[in-house]
């Protein structure tokens, strides 16, 4: 495996060398550099928001194309909820589930089955837990999981330890097809319907483990065409739908955090409303919560950029089509949380805001950089190419930029000069 993984990319013929993009970027990953945007891999997390903001379409998300099914014998659709949204008119879960069959799938596994199983084993962590230990934080969204990781790693112990419902609802349809079909679990291939670039690069490059039981990754906005034709045919759907209210409300904000049956929990999605949560717990002002869920995407997954439809429009199709759905078909058998459902998140913080290793030389490195940050206008501008005043401070130190890249600071050297040359009775 590569040391990173990013479904995120650049297209540099695309690129103009605005500043949309590093303005917008939580972790501050982007930089421009000689007209062109450049991505700081161990910074970047994959929340897509570039690609959002993008008005020259220079950033677009890798994923898996459809073919590489046939690299097995056995194929497992996992459509998440956030795939139910997408589809108007849309009053039977099973027309779109036969749909994905008729697509080629041997097998349909809802992730909003695995969905309800997680918020019932959360139901059960929480009764167990100490209020000492603060609020449980949702592993659900990778991008959220990335952030912690690379921006607050002190609130890493926070999040839950739990797999996402992506990687047990792969697990589980691949439990259930090695005992229905007799084959090997090698000749069964798992595919996830993704809303956003965060979940291709929790399956390609995960937390936690060395391999996804997912084999392949399909963006909603490639499966939908084909899709929508197929589901336009149907007649007599199959009976395939196994998930209730709360599975399918995983799919908008504020799903995952009512099935709790808890009312003391804290829904916050868009990325930059999630920081400022981040920043609240960091100083210790929710410790009255017992939840937080946490969506990089305003209005949940049904916000990813790799959705074709409205997020607000999606949302609301959800709560129509859920109407009608019994409140959950799934629940953990006894009183205990499955060993297979446990989440190993012991490379779950690491910070890449650290300026170094040793004390002493952190300090000494902060001093300089607030050195060469008041020699700046404090606009954070985004001239210079970085996304704020000190940013770019931190980049002169690590030798990634010159003081001359500001733009009022380069200006008024040039009028030193030109003021110096006057003098002389050069000019």
């Amino acid at each position: 495996m590569a040391e990173y993984f990013h479904s995120v990319t650049l297209d540099e013929d695309k690129c103009k060398g605005c500043i949309n993009c590093i303005k917008r970027c939580p972790t501050e990953a982007i930089r421009v550099r000689d007209g062109k945007a450049h991505i700081i891999s161990e910074r970047c997390i994959d929340c897509g928001e570039c690609i959002r903001v993008c008005p020259h379409h220079a950033k677009k998300a890798r994923y898996d194309d459809m073919e590489m099914m046939s690299n097995f014998r056995y194929k497992i659709a996992l459509p998440p909820p956030a795939l139910y949204g997408q589809f108007n008119r849309l009053e039977d879960i099973d027309i779109l589930l036969t749909g994905l069959k008729q697509l080629g799938f041997d097998k349909i596994f809802e992730v909003a089955k695995a969905a309800e199983l997680v918020s019932d084993a959360t139901r059960k962590i929480m009764e167990t837990r100490a209020e000492k230990d603060g609020p449980i934080i949702s592993s659900a969204c990778p991008a959220i999981i990335r952030l912690i990781r690379v921006r607050f790693p002190e609130l890493a112990n926070n999040i839950i330890n739990l797999e996402a419902p992506m990687e047990i609802a792969a697990m589980l349809a691949k439990k259930e097809a090695v005992e229905e079909t007799g084959l090997d679990i090698s000749e069964i291939g798992a595919f996830f319907i993704s809303p956003c670039p965060a979940k291709v690069t929790a399956v390609k490059y995960p937390i936690g483990r060395d391999k996804s039981n997912v084999d392949g990754v399909f963006a909603i906005k490639d499966i939908y065409p084909r899709l929508l034709e197929k589901m336009n045919k149907i007649q007599e759907p199959e009976a395939l739908s196994e998930s209730g209210i709360i599975g399918v409300s995983w799919g908008g904000i504020g799903g995952e955090a009512s099935a709790l049956l808890n009312d003391q929990y804290l829904s916050a999605d868009g990325i930059e409303n999630v920081m400022k949560i981040l920043e609240e717990l960091e100083d210790e002002r929710l410790n009255e919560l017992d939840f937080l869920e946490l969506n990089a995407c305003f209005g949940g997954c049904v916000g990813g950029v790799l959705n074709v439809e409205n997020p607000f429009v999606a949302k609301a199709r959800l709560s129509k089509l859920r109407k009608h759905l019994p409140v959950s078909c799934n629940r953990l058998e006894g009183n205990t949380v499955p060993e297979e459902f446990n989440w190993n998140v012991s490379d779950k913080a690491k910070s890449v805001f650290k300026l170094s290793d040793d004390m002493n030389e952190a300090f000494e490195l902060m001093k300089k950089i607030g050195e060469i940050e008041k020699c700046f206008p404090g606009l954070d501008c985004g001239s210079c190419g970085a996304p704020t005043c000190r940013a770019l401070a931190e980049d002169i130190i690590f030798n990634r930029a010159a003081e001359n890249d500001c733009v009022f600071l380069m200006k008024e050297q040039v009028r030193h000069v030109a003021e110096t040359l006057q003098s002389l009775g050069k000019i």
